[in-house]
């Protein structure tokens, strides 16, 4: 079992960024496909960006493309979404996201972390 702790959200104004981390508990954090996901008031979950276990494939929501940057660090169980040139629509609650069902297994979320940015 993983246990998932973000951390790093706040208010930004436009333009600003921000670093998220994810710090996960457990002796098998490095083979866990990790992701960051987002949602907003009023609206459901989505995905924001994800990396395998091996950090060698990734992949990006679309309108984050160019701005967010996911990387982990499996030496200290955590993986990080750096947020450039944040816009006020990515205003939300981010939550980090540990999946091993491609391999059978269970998939695992934090609390999530507020992140608000001012226009």
């Amino acid at each position: 079992q993983v246990q998932l702790v973000e951390s790093g959200g706040g208010l930004v104004s436009a333009g600003g960024s921000l670093r998220l981390s994810c710090a996960g508990s457990g002796r098998s954090f490095s083979s866990y496909s990790m992701g960051w996901f987002r949602q907003a008031p009023g609206k459901e979950r989505e995905f924001v960006a994800a990396m395998d276990e091996n950090g060698a494939k990734i992949s990006y929501e679309d309108s984050v493309k160019g701005r967010f940057t996911i990387s982990r660090d499996n030496a200290k169980n955590t993986v990080y979404l750096q947020m450039n040139s944040l816009k006020p629509e990515d205003t939300a609650v981010y939550y980090c996201n540990a999946d091993a069902r491609f391999r059978g297994g269970s998939s695992y979320w934090g609390q999530g972390t507020q992140v608000t940015v001012s226009s």
